[in-house]
């Protein structure tokens, strides 16, 4: 029996050797006998990710290249287009939300209510009604925010203002309404005030005209005028008014000034303003622009 055996092996082998030899071979080519490196895919080289589109500069009013916090602020300039068509097609008008941020206004002493609550809440109904009319909006503010730097070089309502005023040139507005409330230390004054530039023809006929339908919806039978204001907001070279809508210290007109449907006749008032002065023959003309 133990020869056949033997001579079985003897005679197989070099069949048997060359089995064991692929086993062998197999076994060295598993993953469980060589190190991970071995099997590895080659990874394929990464992609260097795209340069980004170059931003091309934004031009301030005066033709100097925007800085990159001042561009990142007028690409996010609140813009409303028309919702309707309407006598004020083709026309865009900016509105300025006065204050706003850290700089809260005059305050009514009955509310503990600051000024910038009332001018947003009065500017965005007044943006619904200019948008409605055919109108295209620029708006300085459509948050309680300003527009400064956290610690800007100088003063952070200089900056502020001049980045307002760069949104509503870059921009292309055509007329300038910045909303206010006024304050006074006797309670008894009440009604709006319109300010305009003094020796800016445009200004004094826009405001007169604001003034106007101002004191007949609101107050009928006032005789108040529209008087000259020194306002960095109306030196801006197109026509422009500062609106004081009514008194923050007056209680009863500061109840008033909160609700809806007043704010509406105020904006009511002020669109109808905007109208007939783009219905005019012939427009005035407006100042230069001021540099401060």
């Amino acid at each position: 029996m133990i020869k056949r055996i033997w001579e079985y092996l003897t005679n197989n082998a070099r069949w048997m050797g060359g089995c064991l030899a692929m086993l062998a071979v197999g076994w060295a080519l598993s993953p469980a006998a060589q190190p991970v490196w071995w099997f590895r895919q080659a990874e394929p080289e990464a992609t260097p990710a795209p340069e980004p589109a170059p931003i091309s500069d934004i031009l301030l009013s005066d033709g100097t290249p925007a800085d990159p916090a001042t561009r990142a602020i007028l690409l996010a300039t609140p813009i409303y287009q028309p919702t309707a068509d309407g006598p004020l097609t083709g026309h865009t008008i900016a509105i300025d939300p006065g204050h706003g941020g850290y700089d809260g206004g005059a305050r009514a002493a009955n509310r503990g209510l600051w000024e910038k609550v009332y001018n947003l809440q009065i500017a965005l109904t007044l943006k619904d009604l200019l948008t409605a009319n055919g109108a295209t909006v620029v708006m300085t503010r459509d948050t309680d925010a300003a527009l400064n730097d956290p610690n800007p070089p100088g003063r952070k309502k200089r900056q502020d203002m001049e980045r307002r005023a760069e949104r509503v040139l870059t921009h292309g507005a055509e007329m300038l309404l910045s909303i206010h409330q006024n304050d006074y230390r006797i309670a008894s004054q009440h009604g709006p005030q319109v300010f305009y530039r003094k020796d800016c023809p445009a200004g004094r006929e826009l405001a007169t005209l604001l003034q106007t339908n101002l004191n007949e919806s609101l107050y009928p039978g006032s005789r108040r005028r529209a008087n000259v204001g020194d306002f960095y907001i109306n030196s801006l070279g197109i026509p422009s008014a500062l609106v004081e809508c009514g008194f923050l210290s007056n209680a009863a007109e500061e109840k008033k000034l909160r609700d809806p449907e007043y704010q509406r006749q105020i904006a009511d008032a002020l669109v109808k303003s905007v109208a007939e002065w783009f219905a005019m023959e012939k427009l005035p003309e407006a100042a230069a622009r001021e540099v401060r």
